[in-house]
């Protein structure tokens, strides 16, 4: 399974984000409730621990962006 949350852009290493901050970290609190849960599944609990890392580097990525966004359109982009 891969992160539903955001798609890897060109080399630059850039990410298009499809939806909210506030959506990815809803998913990251799910991810984290279900990872809680486990019990002896060790291979599924490192596969959780890797979604969890990535989709709370997407967080991240999603609200600086939408930060970033709303100032911008406030008080127009920076330049220099």
């Amino acid at each position: 399974m891969t992160n539903p949350w955001f798609r890897e852009g060109g080399g630059d290493m850039t990410y298009e984000f499809e939806i909210s901050a506030i959506e990815v970290h809803d998913y990251l609190l799910e991810l984290e409730a279900e990872r809680r849960s486990l019990v002896g599944d060790r291979s599924y609990m490192a596969f959780l621990d890797g979604e969890i890392e990535a989709t709370a580097i997407a967080y991240v990525g999603a609200a600086v962006t939408e930060i970033a966004t709303l100032r911008a359109e406030l008080f127009g982009p920076q330049v220099g």
